[in-house]
């Protein structure tokens, strides 16, 4: 007699949250995008929320980890800023002036070593990490199961496809910037490798149980002090500034990986890097002038302080929730 499994119930609701929760830190809490334009929120869903839907769907379904997931948000970022934006290679993006590829640039590969490596940065740490984390650790009971079934995954990928082509079109209507084949080329090559590396690693991580870490609050304060230390880089440093760049990244991963192997390492841990990288976010964006003229400065204010409150929110909900469940298990 064979004894069939019940499905695991899904979670449309958590879902859809990510949807959302993706392009509103990667762009409304980061400060590019004024309270004015909230709308715009629905049209930058699909390219933002859908990606990070995807990752995590992909993910969760084959059994890996983060680890997966730090990939997989390489090949997004990668995919976003070379073919969507196309910012790793457009020395005057968007035609604002903000020499973007200038520090660190790199003639044979005509990209900037420091804008390559800080944008990717974003997208991985904040756009896809941050968001991912804070989601799932708003439904600690599912944080870790798939939340769509193959019809909502479908969705989620169409809408995907489309965000991006979307977004492709309203990007080269700026300038009509076109990269090399050859830049395009390498792009598509590293996109891939990074995929499929994401999911050859091990779907287990062995646990080391003697391993101390820091308490939930000094992890977030020390993802507060990496994540404020990234964005706080002078940019006219130079190379100076690609170095700082990708040294604050490698203390955050050596971290990381070292305090996740621990059998101490617990969801409130995760939701407290989230927090602290989602935080820097909220307080950096009072310091940057509004990037969409006609914007008045006391409106952008205004609404860094609705959007920071928001995330403060969010943190505390997915905190409330993750205590409550860790207390109803003892």
């Amino acid at each position: 007699m064979t004894v069939t499994q019940p499905k695991p119930p899904r979670s449309i609701a958590a879902a859809i949250g990510l949807f959302f929760i993706a392009p509103f830190i990667a762009e409304y809490l980061l400060g590019d995008l004024p309270i004015t334009l909230l709308i715009a929120l629905v049209l930058m869903a699909p390219m933002y929320g859908g990606g990070a839907l995807l990752i995590r769907e992909f993910v969760r379904r084959t059994g890996h980890g983060w680890p997966s997931i730090f990939l997989l948000a390489i090949s997004y970022g990668i995919l976003e800023e070379a073919f969507t934006t196309q910012s790793l290679f457009n020395p005057n993006y968007l035609g604002k002036n903000f020499h973007l590829l200038d520090p660190a640039f790199i003639p044979a590969l005509g990209i900037g070593a420091w804008w390559t490596l800080f944008v990717l940065t974003l997208h991985v740490a904040w756009s896809i990490c941050t968001s991912i984390a804070l989601a799932e650790a708003i439904i600690p009971s599912r944080s870790t199961a798939p939340w769509l079934g193959p019809i909502g995954l479908s969705i989620i990928t169409v809408l995907f496809v489309i965000g991006a082509v979307v977004m492709t079109r309203m990007s080269y209507a700026k300038d009509h910037y076109l990269a090399s084949h050859a830049q395009f080329i390498a792009a598509a090559v590293l996109v891939v490798v990074f995929a499929v590396a994401a999911f050859l690693l091990p779907r287990t991580r062995p646990t080391a149980p003697s391993t101390s870490v820091p308490n939930p609050w000094l992890t977030g304060l020390i993802a507060l002090a990496l994540a404020s230390g990234i964005l706080l880089v002078p940019q006219n440093w130079n190379w100076w500034a690609a170095a700082a760049v990708f040294t604050l990244d490698a203390v955050a991963l050596i971290l990381i990986t070292v305090w996740s192997k621990s059998a101490a390492w617990t969801p409130l841990h995760k939701l407290a890097l989230a927090a602290g990288a989602a935080l820097a976010y909220g307080w950096h964006s009072f310091t940057q002038p509004p990037l969409i003229e006609n914007t008045s400065i006391v409106v952008a204010r205004v609404g860094n302080a609705i959007f920071t409150l928001i995330v403060v929110a969010l943190i505390a909900l997915a905190a409330w929730r993750n205590t409550r469940v860790r207390t109803e298990a003892t």
